[in-house]
């Protein structure tokens, strides 16, 4: 009787299956992230009965209840709103500019922010609220 002699094991793991995981985890996290949208700072929108959501491109101003002003995750005075709101709209292909602001911000304050969009060469000016 003969016996086999004894086979020598892989002292190698094999990573892929590990490697495997990793790739589609990265992947999902990568999909899943440009649906997660965070807000920089927390505005209670005012309520409208009318409105149309679209999806278009467009220059998002943030009007906060302390009435500070935000553009592109930046606070700015609104001596530089109208030379900021210049620069975002030449990047633009569709001249808007959108309004978020809390609802206790003041007339003034965002009559300021509209007559700067127009300044700065907005076609078109939205007030964003929540549908009631």
């Amino acid at each position: 009787m003969q016996f086999e002699g004894r086979r020598r094991l892989s002292r190698m793991l094999d990573l892929t299956p590990l490697i495997d995981v990793v790739f589609l985890l990265l992947i999902f996290f990568m999909l899943t992230s440009h649906f997660v949208r965070e807000e920089s700072i927390k505005v209670d929108l005012p309520v409208a009965q009318s409105g149309v959501p679209d999806d278009m491109e467009y220059v998002q101003v943030v009007l906060d209840a302390q009435g500070r002003i935000l553009l592109r995750d930046h606070f700015i005075d609104m001596s530089e709103l109208g030379v900021r709101l210049q620069e975002e709209l030449a990047r633009q292909p569709e001249k808007v500019v959108r309004i978020r602001g809390d609802k206790a911000v003041t007339l003034g304050l965002a009559v300021g922010v509209l007559d700067a969009a127009r300044q700065a060469g907005a076609e078109g000016v939205d007030i964003v609220t929540v549908e009631q």
